[in-house]
């Protein structure tokens, strides 16, 4: 069960946002996540919890952020019930969408998961529902992902099959590359893995 720390910064000035103290690990069933996260300063602002299903599909997402909640899974594409933080109200929505996918690294590995490229194959497009910080408002996102190459890294623990992806905004055009090994993401825009107790799980 992989366990450790991602620290989070703003892709573009690399201003600190916090941290994501995470684990996760795959089941008989397929995979879950759960993280908490938190200020620079270590004051508490939120908590993610995802399951996926064997073939990668999210079967449970549990958000929370500023007193905002996201419950949602794969139902009819994808549906989601967003309540206030007063708790007073709360806003069903469904999109036909592939998944789910937000500032949190296990939305990278979700999608990997989901789609499982092959290096070579062409970039497929895949449409998801966006969380955006700080209120967990939702927004529906077009993005291509391409497996650039895997390559196998010696470590003390055995080698280490590592990802490269290249991601493609189709709304912006922007492009960026993320790193993921198994179900720990290295390295993406904004996110960088700081601390890892235990090597990451393999998928089946």
């Amino acid at each position: 069960m992989p366990r450790g720390r991602y620290s989070l910064h703003d892709p573009h000035d690399h201003t600190p946002l916090g941290e994501e103290h995470f684990h996760c690990a795959p089941g008989p069933s397929g995979w879950r996540y759960v993280s908490q996260r938190t200020t620079p300063s270590g004051e508490h602002t939120g908590s993610v919890d995802l399951a996926l299903d064997e073939r990668g599909r999210p079967i449970r997402l549990e958000l929370h952020a500023a007193g905002w909640q996201v419950r949602g899974a794969a139902l009819d594409g994808v549906t989601w019930v967003r309540t206030d933080p007063a708790g007073t109200h709360a806003a069903e929505g469904n999109v036909r969408a592939h998944a789910f996918t937000g500032t949190s690294p296990a939305f990278l590995v979700a999608t990997a998961r989901l789609l499982r490229l092959a290096p070579g194959d062409p970039a497929t497009r895949v449409r998801l529902v966006a969380f955006t910080d700080p209120v967990l408002a939702p927004r529906t996102v077009d993005r291509s992902w391409a497996l650039v190459k895997s390559e196998a890294h010696g470590t003390d623990n055995g080698p280490l099959t590592v990802d490269e992806y290249r991601i493609g905004c189709l709304d912006t055009g922007e492009q960026y590359t993320v790193h993921i090994a198994g179900d720990v993401v290295l390295a993406a825009p904004g996110i960088e893995l700081e601390d890892l107790e235990t090597p990451p799980s393999h998928f089946t």
